[in-house]
């Protein structure tokens, strides 16, 4: 069941110029949020995961076939078109601090 909308609610979706929000680019976007003092930063470090499978040596498919990654998945990460989250960012920091430790733990 659909929560009906307060009448404030209404008129600000009303007002909206989809087409102006729809144009906007990621540029725009994060122009806007970081003249907005009150939004919250994303505060998650970045990662680095083409650094983190240069040092162990492997391949992309190496890689995301040790650590059971799809292989697009880890191209997706490297060339920023995707951000690990949850998870898988909690993954890739323990591969950095013990790859070979946690590879052997994810043989088993």
């Amino acid at each position: 069941m659909a929560k009906s909308l307060s009448e404030a609610a209404r008129k600000a979706l009303a007002a909206t110029n989809w087409r102006k929000v729809d144009a906007m680019t990621n540029a725009d976007i994060a122009r806007q949020i970081a003249s907005n003092p009150d939004a919250a930063p994303d505060m998650a470090p970045e990662i680095d995961l083409r650094a983190i499978r240069r040092t162990t040596g492997m391949t992309q498919a190496e890689f995301a076939a040790a650590y059971d990654f799809s292989i697009r998945t880890v191209q997706e990460w490297e060339r920023g078109a995707k951000r690990p989250s949850g998870p898988a960012r909690t993954l890739l920091r323990a591969i950095k601090a013990d790859p070979e430790g946690l590879r052997k733990a994810l043989a088993t």
